[in-house]
């Protein structure tokens, strides 16, 4: 519901608020051809003092980004790079994303890697400070050649979560879906650590997860449900969990059974 709620106020927002252009700038940088022969670029997105935006799992409080790739050609697939985000509180209510600039590196794959990659990209977004509104952003590129290293992609890669292994989940079912406890075999990051769990199906609902600590051991618990309220399966294989504590993250992809 607080969800449904922000959005709410970001489709009304706009009327009390600048225009667009005055609150986020977007460029596409084209950055270089990896030895394997896929591309390595980056949105850079720069907002007005103090605004922000959100990361790819924003928390309860705010609105994931949208990307749209029809129109590009001779692409067969994207990955994103996402570097570490931040645990941003407004009006009361947490979310998770970036303060005044994002640069999200983009890992482009070719269908043909003889021909050059056209990149036509639609990308929806939240961006708040005092109030939320939604952003459209179009970019548009060619791919091709070596190009050269970017510093601020390189910076960007290097500031990703610290990957981590060893993490256990159990799994119990509830009345509209699962709940899932993870143990973190982790030393402590900081005084206020938070956990953010994904699966790998955008239709289900994560619930913020509830944590504890017993020594190196960090416990999070959340509830996952479907739209339907209905039972369903979950492949521990597909569960991503990220632990963010002053101006560090590490994340486990996948858990195993305790």
């Amino acid at each position: 519901m607080i969800r449904y709620a922000l959005l709410a106020l970001c489709l009304v927002s706009p009327a009390l608020a600048q225009d667009q252009d005055d609150l986020v700038q977007a460029d596409f940088l084209s950055g270089w051809q990896l030895p394997n022969g896929h591309y390595m670029a980056a949105l850079d997105l720069r907002l007005a003092p103090d605004w922000k935006t959100y990361w790819r799992a924003p928390g309860e409080a705010g609105i994931p980004p949208t990307f749209d790739w029809a129109g590009s050609t001779n692409l067969k697939s994207v990955q994103f790079h996402w570097p570490k985000p931040q645990v941003i509180t407004l009006n009361g209510m947490k979310s998770i994303g970036y303060l005044n600039e994002l640069i999200l590196p983009v890992e482009v794959v070719a269908q043909d890697p003889a021909q050059p990659v056209t990149l036509a990209l639609a990308m929806d977004l939240g961006i708040c400070h005092d109030i939320c509104m939604p952003a459209h952003l179009t970019f548009a590129a060619t791919l091709q050649g070596a190009g050269a290293k970017d510093s601020q992609i390189a910076a960007a890669l290097a500031d990703m979560p610290q990957q981590a292994k060893g993490a256990t989940c159990k799994i119990e079912p509830i009345t509209d879906g699962l709940r899932l406890q993870a143990d973190l075999k982790l030393p402590t990051l900081g005084a206020e650590e938070t956990v953010v769990f994904e699966t790998n199906d955008p239709q289900v609902w994560v619930a913020e997860a509830q944590t504890s600590r017993q020594g190196a051991v960090l416990s999070a618990t959340t509830d996952l449900v479907l739209p339907s309220g209905a039972p369903f399966t979950l492949d521990r294989s597909t569960v991503t969990i990220t632990v963010l504590a002053e101006g560090k993250a590490v994340e486990y992809r996948g858990c195993a059974a305790p």
